[in-house]
């Protein structure tokens, strides 16, 4: 069960779509998705995407706005380029009939969190759903790019997995469980993008896809490569909180609009704005910042959430503005228009992943990574309103680029060993890995979440010791299942995710810990090497 191609992109996505159309005037390339093709993060996006499109806006706002939600970790330089990059990146999506919204005949601007201008161009509330289905028609009409849903990655192929073991760290493609198959796959190719997203999954309540689990980093990280500042997980301030509707995200741009945050009635101070005792902002403060004042309000008051209010502005404009969100919360029987929204901060964005330098490149050659799965250095400590499906487009558009122009750099592909499920048995013991599941999800909410001590991340990591230690012991004896797949990169990114809090002694953006309340004078990446 062998195939291969040039190039193999693992994603779905907007970064790796993007990659693929780039490549596909001159390489063969599979796109290969664990479920359906439109399962991932980019489908999701509400907001938009962050470009400099208005006179009286400018580059270096964009820029100095991105550093300051970073909180100064960003890599300036790549900052720049991305933000440079912006305005093409739009006119392209434009170009594949992207139906952004317009007003007097120009693109329709809206504001978010942490932005001085209005620069985000949108489709009404539902931006990402758009970009995604640009992108996948005009991939699905390619025919130099094959399209393969329900194939979910276990491991990268590198030079172990040889006939002729090598050296060297270089990646030929990777090992695929086929769900309707239900065999393992060796797909190979001389470049491999991994755009995987990122791993919202490891937490409780995140408004992440169910797919979310890490594989991307965790597959890199096993093949030697470098991960970053794997503690920088942003939780978005407002997920609906709704028993039946567990992430249902409220998109910042209801801030951007004049949302306002209060206190629920009943409470002491109930109907209170409260966000300015946090920031002189106030609800256009950045996602780090609003997302820990409310859980300070739900903790100090004993709340299960906060609301948040649009009602005063007028019914009709809420309608054309937030369509999606108006129908999804009226069959649940809140009607925006005349009635605040209950919320809660959920896990978000990983901002932290896999080091990439400007063309994606990873430490493995042949090995290239774009999107969530990354760490640029764009986000820094916090990743600012609609800067991410930004930086899907453009280092997916750089990674093929590389690709192409190294052409006879690349590694050669050698003959690899077949998956060998000789060994193992099927399980009778499922319930393992539900339960395995459960519980670092559970301890990561709690000890790894928007406040962290200490004491709570050892704990977490004692944990989260003994828990790899018996998902590696089940992996060796029991034939691989999807969900086995994901606990496996799962157990591994929490340990990257504690590792990389327990050694930033300071709190900067999206860390915060009550044992180093300051922040150190030098922004300092933390990099876990293999």
């Amino acid at each position: 069960m062998s195939r291969r191609f040039d190039v193999l992109v693992v994603g779905s996505g907007a970064a790796g779509l993007t990659a693929a159309l780039n490549l596909a005037g001159q390489r063969q390339v599979a796109v290969i998705a664990k479920g359906a093709l439109g399962e991932g993060a980019t489908g999701w996006a509400q907001g938009g995407i962050a470009a400099v499109l208005e006179e009286g806006d400018s580059f270096e706002s964009h820029v100095e706005d991105t550093m300051t939600a970073g909180a100064g970790l960003n890599d300036r330089a790549v900052v720049e380029h991305v933000v440079g990059a912006a305005p093409a990146a739009i006119a392209r999506l434009k170009e594949l009939g992207v139906p952004f919204a317009e007003e007097g005949g120009a693109l329709h601007l809206t504001r978010e969190g942490g932005h001085s201008h209005r620069r985000i161009v949108h489709v009404a509330d539902a931006t990402g759903w758009a970009v995604q289905q640009a992108l996948e028609g005009a991939a699905a009409a390619h025919p130099n790019i094959e399209l393969v849903p329900d194939m979910v990655a276990i491991d990268l192929v590198t030079g172990r997995h040889a006939e002729r073991f090598s050296t060297g760290g270089a990646v030929h493609g990777l090992y695929a469980y086929n769900r309707r198959s239900r065999r393992v796959e060796t797909l190979t190719a001389r470049a491999t993008v991994l755009a995987t997203g990122g791993a919202g999954r490891t937490y409780l309540y995140s408004t992440a896809p169910r797919g979310a689990t890490g594989d991307g980093i965790a597959m890199a990280w096993r093949a030697g490569c470098r991960v970053s500042n794997m503690e920088m997980m942003q939780f978005h301030p407002t997920c609906l909180h709704n028993l039946q509707v567990k992430n249902f995200l409220i998109t910042e741009a209801v801030r951007g609009e004049g949302g306002q945050l209060k206190l629920p009635g009943g409470v002491r101070d109930g109907g209170e704005r409260f966000m300015a005792r946090f920031d002189e902002r106030g609800e256009l403060a950045s996602r780090d910042i609003v997302a820990r004042a409310i859980d300070h309000e739900i903790k100090r008051l004993g709340l299960d959430y906060v609301h948040l209010d649009i009602s005063h502005r007028d019914p009709d404009f809420v309608r054309t503005h937030f369509p999606n969100i108006y129908d999804k919360l009226l069959g649940l029987g809140i009607d925006i228009t005349r009635e605040p929204i209950p919320v809660v901060p959920a896990q978000h964005y990983t901002c932290g992943g896999v080091c990439v330098d400007l063309q994606g490149r990873t430490d493995a050659p042949g090995l290239y990574a774009a999107g969530e799965v990354t760490e640029s250095g764009l986000h820094g400590a916090n990743r600012l309103a609609s800067n991410s499906l930004l930086e899907c487009l453009v280092f997916g558009e750089a990674a093929a680029k590389d690709i192409l122009a190294r052409s006879d750099e690349l590694p050669a592909v050698p003959a690899v060993r077949e998956w060998d499920e000789s060994r193992v048995t099927n399980s009778d013991e499922e319930v393992v890995i539900a339960q395995t599941w459960g519980e670092i999800r559970r301890f990561m909410w709690n000890y790894v979440g928007i406040v962290r001590t200490t004491k709570r991340l050892e704990r977490a990591k004692r944990r989260v010791d003994t828990l790899r230690q018996e998902v590696a012991e089940y992996y060796q004896h029991f034939r691989v299942t999807p969900d086995l797949i994901e606990l496996r990169n799962l157990v591994e990114v929490a340990d990257l995710i504690i590792r990389s809090a327990l050694a930033r002694q300071e709190s900067r953006g999206l860390h915060y810990t009550l044992d180093y309340p300051g922040q150190l004078a030098e922004a300092r990446d933390t990099v876990l090497v293999p």
